[in-house]
């Protein structure tokens, strides 16, 4: 265990043990009497609302977990701390140019979340990112604020251009961004077609390297982007065709959670000497677009490590501010508009998954074997004194020993020469003695080099209601951590180290990898199960790209969501509730038809019941419960 697992334990020590303070921004905290709590500020006034409340109001309106809580107040006020920030840095700095935020419908598509972007966002003239055709149609049928932009990224047919044409004519600020060098010509032939005059940008890819999980689009090898000779042809063509002015944003995207500010201060510096020759060249330029890398500090340990961040918002914005505004100055060039795409800094701490835990595996001997002395065979006494003689001094020795014993009964066995209950004497015993190795390494860990082993060997499997691949695509995918805690009994000590496992059919169907302040652990404390009580663990700052890659294993389908408003008395309202999918929803996702599934299985009872298998009256119950089923939530129901 923790060495923090032996001290006097309170609801202070769980919000240290789970980082609850440090990933928490604010936003979510441990409250005195032990329970996981989410605050808003409203007009100056904290409201703190406990996540087992929400649980339990949500079971009370005919709901259940697994659920996906957004918080509409954390979004609200994410959008109003980056827009604040970097006006703050623009004021501070004396910049001549404004600031635009756009946010990346990728990161969460979802229609409440864009709605409320939208809707909070025209305050700020704050935009959205397009990257495809439907992207650019909810851009379109979202923003109202004509201050707002509208950048499309990604790959451009002529539909596409034909439709962020009209959006310029109807007044929108929509800006073509060119990423490969044969969306250009597509761009000019329809805009002299539809004589609509188009708003060009174009992604250049810089030499800057950065660090972190999305790194791939920095550098000379990035998938999208022109390179510094492809600009150039650019340039000329448009030079020919009479529409340099056209060109007017540059973009670049370095990667998304860039945890070092140095890597960010590099990629503006270069950028910004881009922009300069652009000017140069005789383009229009109005803004500098620097796409997302915005990071969140999962782990909270402010480090430039991949799953954190080692700058906060005001230095973001401080510094970017700062080196724009001071390369262009050596030049005489006029600020341009800052613009950032920063879409998982936005909306992640807006959501948490809630789930339950339906069972759990303890790696503990089934039994205390009895000594039998001289009758035992030789590697089960063997295991006998390697558990009376566990020191301090000896541990690797022990350690060592008893996995070699263990194995050599587990090859005996294998051959037919060692019994099942004499394996399952020498299996306890095993267990037994590397809790006593685990129990004496936790007094000097630095004595025992396979502790961190141990603890995972020996940690308990915890198995909770939901899918990974559905509500958590990343964990699996690219081994993303998020912050995991369980919601309440925070003044108890959790005294079991354990694993997650969802309720998939798959082996990859676990968490195994936790936040830490100073590593990434293996195991994650919790709280022995209470029997007729149910434990509610919840998995924060989820809302970028989670909904969006959910994936049907198993086909379990997506889960419960709700929408909460906060108010400022304390109380909060549910906005919206999406019942999660049935049974019936994910079959005719994988082209499955219900009502056919239905008469198929009406007709194996049918015969059932001609064969004398079951009753006409059996028929009809078995039916109901059939139709029923396919009504039902996908997720473990109680």
């Amino acid at each position: 265990m923790n060495k923090i697992l032996h001290q006097s334990w309170s609801a202070d020590r769980s919000a240290e043990l789970y980082g609850v303070n440090d990933w928490g921004v604010g936003y979510f905290s441990v409250s005195q009497d032990g329970l996981l709590t989410v605050t808003s500020e409203n007009n100056g006034h904290k409201s703190e609302v406990p996540l087992l409340n929400i649980v339990q109001d949500i079971k009370e309106r005919g709901m259940d977990v697994p659920v996906l809580v957004r918080f509409e107040d954390l979004l609200e006020q994410q959008i109003g701390r980056l827009n604040g920030a970097f006006n703050n840095a623009i004021a501070s700095c004396g910049y001549k140019g404004k600031y635009r935020g756009v946010f990346p419908i990728k990161v969460n598509q979802q229609c409440h979340v864009i709605e409320e972007i939208a809707k909070v966002g025209a305050q700020y003239g704050h935009g959205l990112e397009a990257g495809s055709k439907p992207e650019l149609i909810i851009a379109l049928a979202h923003l109202e604020s004509r201050e707002a932009l509208i950048v499309c990224n990604g790959y451009k047919d002529q539909e596409f251009i034909d439709l962020g044409l009209h959006a310029c004519k109807m007044g929108y600020k929509c800006v073509f961004v060119i990423e490969t060098p044969t969306e250009l010509p597509i761009i000019l032939a329809r805009s002299r077609a539809l004589k609509i005059k188009p708003l060009i940008g174009v992604r250049v890819k810089l030499a800057s390297v950065v660090g972190g999980h999305w790194n791939a689009t920095s550098g000379d090898r990035s998938i999208f982007g022109l390179s510094i000779a492809q600009v150039v042809e650019m340039i000329d063509t448009l030079k020919a065709e009479d529409m340099l002015d056209c060109l007017q944003l540059l973009h670049y995207h370095l990667g998304s959670q860039i945890p070092n500010i140095r890597d960010i201060r590099a990629g503006v510096t270069e950028a910004c000497h881009v922009y300069i020759d652009l000017v140069r060249e005789g383009a229009n330029m109005q803004y500098i677009d620097l796409g997302g890398g915005l990071a969140v500090d999962y782990d909270g340990s402010k480090t430039n490590y991949v799953h954190s961040k080692n700058y906060t918002l005001d230095e973001y914005c401080t510094d970017i501010v700062d080196v724009v505004m001071n390369t262009l100055d050596l030049e005489g060039i006029d600020h341009p508009v800052i613009v950032t795409e920063s879409g998982r800094a936005t909306i992640a701490y807006s959501s948490v998954l809630l789930f339950n835990v339906l069972d759990v595996t303890n790696y503990t001997p089934s039994v205390v074997p009895e000594d039998k002395g001289e009758s035992e065979h030789q590697l089960i006494r063997n295991l006998f004194y390697t558990l009376r003689n566990v020191t301090l001094k000896n541990l690797q020795e022990c350690y060592n020993d008893a996995v070699y014993y263990r194995d050599e009964v587990r090859e005996l066995f294998k051959r037919g020469q060692f019994g099942l209950r004499s394996r399952s004497t020498a299996e306890n015993l095993f267990l037994l003695i590397m809790q006593r190795v685990l129990q004496v390494s936790d007094t000097a860990p630095r004595e025992f080099q396979e502790l961190d082993k141990l603890r995972e060997l020996l940690s308990d499997i915890y198995y909770c209601n939901f899918s990974l691949f559905q509500s958590l695509p990343d964990v699996w995918a690219i081994d993303q951590i998020f912050p995991i805690a369980p919601i309440h009994r925070l003044t108890e000590q959790p005294t079991r180290e354990a694993i997650i496992a969802d309720i998939t059919c798959d082996c990859d169907g676990k968490i195994d990898r936790f936040t830490n302040m100073h590593s990434t652990k293996t195991t994650i404390p919790l709280h022995p199960l209470v029997e007729g009580e149910e434990y509610y663990i919840g998995v924060f700052l989820v809302g970028a790209y989670q909904e969006t890659l959910g994936d049907l294993h198993n086909l379990f389908g997506d889960t419960n969501v709700v929408s909460v408003r906060m108010h400022a008395d304390g109380t909060y309202d549910f906005a919206d509730e999406i019942e999660g999918d049935s049974i019936g929803d994910v079959l005719s996702y994988v082209e499955y038809q219900p009502n056919l599934l239905k008469e198929r299985f009406r007709k194996i009872a049918e015969a059932s019941v001609r064969d004398g298998n079951i009753t006409a009256v059996e028929r009809q119950e078995i039916m109901k419960a059939f139709s029923e089923s396919m009504l039902g939530y996908t997720y473990y129901e109680k």
